[in-house]
């Protein structure tokens, strides 16, 4: 059950704000810390899915926060955090933490956040800042978490492919060459992007062949989406720290 608060200096014209945080006394301490703030309507509600759905269906919102009580909870969160946004995509959502790292950044904004806020770091005073600038259409986010972004938009993709007993059938080079075959890019765009020859290409692309068994570049790809596992690379294009050939 969904319990509703709101300022009582209220108008129509406020921003709604949807608190999703299972520590009541968090939410309320949230609450009444925002009450002051007339241009924002809370509502709030336990952090899990039916609750928030059950929520936003009674009354939509501008924006949500969702809360995160604790690390342990961080693959959970996110999860509802996903669910919440394959749901509602146009509410855009900030996701509030003690502290964060990069797995976290990544999936969170993976998963549909426009904001990373952290309690421990900040006032209240730059809550209804973030709150504004993302209701707004904005992105918050601090430096360091942008990095983290920056550094995923540019690693080479990886696509790890295994066999049916679970082992890798090829090398990390290979991967690479096979996720960005996956993609769509030919193998002069996947020579720039691997920093390597269009000849070196090719030569992976026979010993990949041989390995799965198979004869195209149509076959790989059907191949890499039933047998691939994507996953982080550990080398950037262009990088002077290159994976071994082998």
């Amino acid at each position: 059950i969904c319990l509703m608060t709101s300022s009582s200096a209220a108008t129509s014209d406020a921003i709604g704000v949807l608190l999703a945080d299972s520590n009541r006394m968090q939410a309320q301490l949230l609450t009444s810390a925002l009450r002051g703030h007339p241009e924002f309507h809370i509502i709030t509600c336990p952090m899990d899915t039916v609750s928030i759905l059950h929520a936003v269906t009674s009354k939509l919102p501008r924006i949500a926060i969702l809360s995160l009580s604790t690390p342990a909870n961080a693959l959970e969160t996110v999860m509802t955090l996903r669910r919440f946004h394959l749901s509602h995509p146009d509410i855009p959502k900030v996701l509030l933490v003690d502290s964060c790292d990069r797995d976290l950044v990544v999936s969170a904004f993976r998963s549909g956040a426009r904001g990373i806020f952290s309690i421990t770091d900040a006032n209240l005073r730059l809550l209804c800042k973030c709150l504004l600038r993302v209701a707004a259409g904005q992105i918050w986010a601090n430096t360091e978490q942008l990095n983290y972004v920056m550094d995923l938009i540019s690693e080479v993709p990886s696509l790890r492919v295994l066999n049916s007993q679970g082992t890798s059938l090829l090398t990390p080079r290979e991967e690479q060459v096979v996720a960005l075959v996956a993609e769509g890019l030919g193998n002069r765009d996947i020579a720039r992007e691997l920093n390597l020859s269009e000849h070196t290409i090719k030569k992976y692309l026979y010993r990949i062949f041989e390995k799965l068994g198979i004869s195209t570049r149509v076959e790989l790809v059907l191949y890499a989406v039933n047998n691939g596992d994507p996953r982080h690379a550990e080398w950037l294009a262009g990088a002077s720290r290159i994976a071994p050939s082998a």
